[in-house]
């Protein structure tokens, strides 16, 4: 059987930095390159970062995109990487189709090239465009109809990008058909919880549909509220597992791979279609040989190896502190600033902030009131010793008393104002000293509307927006865990985990005088939020009736506030921005 060396690169690109993520591509392609690599591979849309939204309806953006690859191929071949083949996504447009309504204007497509000796010898686009959750691949891509199979080494190689595995038909079956030995399919699949399991058995399967090995290849980063959690995978043609890379690491993946040789004749001997034939979903194979000599037989050395998985927690946490770095610093900022209460969400998103930034660059204040109890103050400072960060207090009292002064406020009224003077100072800080202000809010608190606009809620960005309440205190005790497994001290003072949630506005408050218990609210709000259950199904599982109308009844009304958080990291399978769009003003109720 002929041999292969494949480097596939598991890293992190920039939407927009068209010259940043080139210069990535030529750094790990020599670092392949110097790991004896006979074919190369980054993930989906590397050239222009992935998801490049409406920039794809531009047309000085796509020619950038072009312009780029081929600039790219050109210095690949100049710096003496032009021997080596190398696949890269980037953004292109389909030269034959035409304007029409529906199809996007300027007809771009999420493709993929194959770069070598100088050249772009082969360009394809994705066949399988998703439309569900975060995706709008409609709105912005036209489909590809070729199947893309390239001949190295003695072996014929097909290529897919992302969707083209997780919908059925298309390019798999079509690998098969053209009786190809390696499936390389790049993507840049978003992080979710669990989904690591699911993507696993995809592509078990998908490698048993297509009858060969295959390799997926998955972007590592983040982009605004998408994490991706790199887990490249390598199965055989029998579905087991030949290599799988770290979660949410940088890095390439290098393995030897027995693969079989090309056929010499036009048809294969294993039934395969011709060039040029169409095959499954009227796809047309298109073949490019870039070399049929094997590699001189060698022994090989590199398996790829097999990273451990990450516990639940640990993955979920690791993507928050993921996606938050990735923010603060692609959006060029260097430091953060976060309200410290001594409560719950502030100490997780503190400690996060921690992991993410380093705690010389982060900074909390502490602005107690009058309602304030002193062991909240005492765990606010508490946490600022355990890690390290900057740490100030300023009382609201003074600024409160002039405002009830002048406005007499009462009730929520009063509550809300203690809330919104917190935000405008911390808004005044970040103005002052350039730090990006941090919202503590998680998604109990969002989907039932239990924050201050303008107060709680004020931040340009929230790093646990997407955690329900009892999530957000079990990491806080894995976090805890983690740090005295390590020999280190927990970040996070044990009281702030064990006292009742409280916002702690008005004597004597807690969460569960206005919302039930979280326990129960979560499991409820899973099923309205993430599962789109009605009420009936929601009762029907065991729910108090009176219970699932309350909490529905907030959710629903609640919707205008949730449009005006700021984004924050996306690790469910539905959060609360673009996988959930309901209009603001609505009359529909599943409640009585």
């Amino acid at each position: 059987m002929p041999q292969l060396r494949l480097a596939l690169n598991q890293i992190d690109s920039t939407v927009g930095d068209i010259s940043g993520n080139a210069e990535a591509i030529v750094r790990w392609t020599r670092h392949s390159a110097g790991q004896g690599a006979h074919l190369v591979a980054f993930p989906e849309m590397m050239l222009t970062g992935y998801p490049v939204e409406d920039l794809a309806l531009r047309s000085s953006f796509v020619e950038a995109s072009r312009e780029a690859l081929r600039a790219l191929a050109v210095r690949l071949a100049d710096e003496g990487l032009g021997e080596l083949p190398v696949i890269v996504g980037y953004l292109d447009r389909s030269e034959k189709s035409e304007s029409r309504l529906g199809r996007p204007a300027g007809s771009p497509e999420n493709a993929a090239a194959v770069l070598y000796r100088g050249e772009v010898v082969l360009r394809f686009a994705k066949h399988h465009l998703p439309n569900y959750g975060v995706f709008d691949e409609y709105r912005y891509f036209v489909p590809g109809d070729t199947m893309p199979v390239i001949r190295v080494r003695g072996v014929d190689v097909a290529l897919a990008i992302c969707e083209d595995l997780w919908q059925e038909g298309g390019r798999v079956p079509a690998t098969r058909s053209a009786g190809a030995g390696l499936l390389i399919s790049v993507n840049a699949s978003p992080y979710e919880r669990e989904k690591d399991d699911t993507r696993l058995e995809l592509v078990r399967k998908r490698a048993q549909e297509a009858g060969c090995t295959l390799a997926y290849l998955a972007m590592t980063g983040g982009q605004d509220e998408l994490v991706f959690d790199g887990d490249s995978i390598v199965v055989d043609a029998s579905g087991e597992v030949v290599a799988r890379a770290p979660q949410f690491s940088e890095g390439c993946v290098v393995l030897d791979l027995d693969l079989p040789a090309a056929s010499a004749e036009p048809v294969t001997a294993r039934g395969g279609a011709a060039d040029g034939q169409r095959v499954d979903d009227g796809l047309r194979i298109e073949r490019v040989v870039i070399s049929e000599e094997p590699v001189e037989a060698y022994e090989p050395e590199l398996t790829g190896g097999y990273a451990d998985r990450l516990g639940d927690d640990e993955e979920v946490y690791t993507a928050l502190v993921v996606g938050l770095r990735a923010y603060v610093a692609k959006n060029g900022f260097k430091s953060v600033l976060i309200g410290l209460s001594g409560g719950i969400d502030s100490a997780l998103v503190a400690a996060i902030a921690c992991d993410a930034v380093g705690a010389e660059n982060v900074y909390g204040i502490s602005m107690p009131s009058k309602y304030s109890s002193d062991h909240s103050k005492g765990d606010a400072a508490e946490l600022a010793r355990r890690t390290g960060l900057h740490f100030r207090t300023v009382p609201i009292e003074p600024m409160f008393d002039a405002y009830m002064g002048s406005l007499g406020l009462t009730g929520l009224a009063e509550e809300n104002l203690q809330s919104r003077l917190r935000g405008t100072m911390l808004m005044a800080v970040s103005n002052q000293e350039g730090h990006i202000v941090l919202a503590p809010g998680n998604k109990s608190e969002l989907a039932v509307g239990y924050s201050t606009l303008y107060g709680d809620s004020v931040g340009a960005y929230g790093p646990i927006k997407d955690v329900y309440k009892t999530t957000v205190f079990r990491l806080a005790q894995w976090r805890n865990r983690a740090a005295e497994e390590r020999g280190q001290v927990p970040p996070i003072p044990e009281n702030s985990i064990t006292k009742p949630p409280s916002a702690e506005l008005r004597p004597d408050q807690v969460d569960t005088d206005s919302l039930p218990d979280y326990d129960v609210l979560d499991r409820i709000l899973e099923l309205y939020v993430d599962r789109d259950r009605g009420r009936e199904a929601i009762v029907a599982a065991g729910f108090d009736p009176e219970v699932v109308a309350k909490t529905l009844r907030l959710v629903d009304t609640a919707e205008y506030k949730r449009r005006q958080y700021p984004p924050g990291t996306k690790i469910s399978s539905k959060g609360f921005g673009k996988d959930r769009r309901l209009p603001i003003t609505n009359r529909w109720r599943e409640h009585a």
